[in-house]
């Protein structure tokens, strides 16, 4: 009875180790199909285009990298997680880069991320919502970092101007221009949200903070 045991398990690596046996095991592992999901921006055709390597290749032997790599080209792609499906499934989960602005830099269009990054302009849906900076894009991350410390409404701002004495004209959505001081503007930011729900305020449609603690309203 043991030598029948052992003659079968003799027989088992034989078969186990037996070429046409292994390619056998190796097609159930080849990648079948990718699923892509968490993508707002991009399309996801764009990126399966860029994944077509991936097919027929052994799922145990992913190179991450590599894919990374790949996708990393595509302009709003900040990250991305990859999860294993056995035995022939990838999901790829894409992390992107959130436009917040269109920054005109020499006559040319970018997206600006919310991690300060120059994105190439493409037609983007809804695209058409968001504000304008003509401006520099350090000196607006300076702005942008003021605003969000003074809880100003960003939604209501159609366009920032930077001028060559180096400060800085908002326009909302409302057409109300507020032209900020060269330096110290919170204050003038914070004034501007404190008597935005007056009365009167909707009589006004310039808001100039650029004399020192004054306000002139047009």
């Amino acid at each position: 009875m043991k030598k029948r045991l052992v003659i079968a398990l003799i027989m088992l690596v034989l078969l186990s180790t037996y070429t046409p046996q292994k390619l056998t095991l190796s097609s159930i592992f080849t990648i079948k199909e990718i699923k892509i999901n968490n993508n707002f921006i991009l399309k996801e055709e764009e990126i399966t285009n860029n994944l077509t390597f991936l097919y027929g290749s052994n799922i145990f032997f992913l190179n991450s990298a590599l894919i990374e790599n790949k996708l990393k080209n595509l302009y709003f792609v900040k990250s991305i997680e990859i999860k294993k499906i056995y035995p022939n499934k990838l999901k790829i989960k894409i992390f992107e880069k959130k436009p917040i602005a269109i920054l005109y830099k020499k006559k040319k269009k970018f997206y600006l991320s919310e991690s300060f990054d120059l994105i190439d302009y493409t037609y983007l849906e809804n695209s058409e919502y968001l504000p304008v900076i003509y401006g520099t894009k350090d000196k607006f991350k300076i702005l942008y970092k003021n605003l969000k410390e003074t809880n100003f409404p960003l939604e209501l701002i159609k366009k920032y101007f930077l001028y060559e004495s180096n400060r800085w004209d908002i326009e909302t959505n409302t057409k109300r221009v507020i032209k900020l001081p060269s330096k110290n503007y919170k204050k003038s930011l914070k004034n501007f949200l404190d008597i935005r729900g007056k009365n009167n305020f909707n009589e006004y449609k310039v808001f100039d903070y650029r004399i020192n603690n004054q306000l002139i309203l047009r």
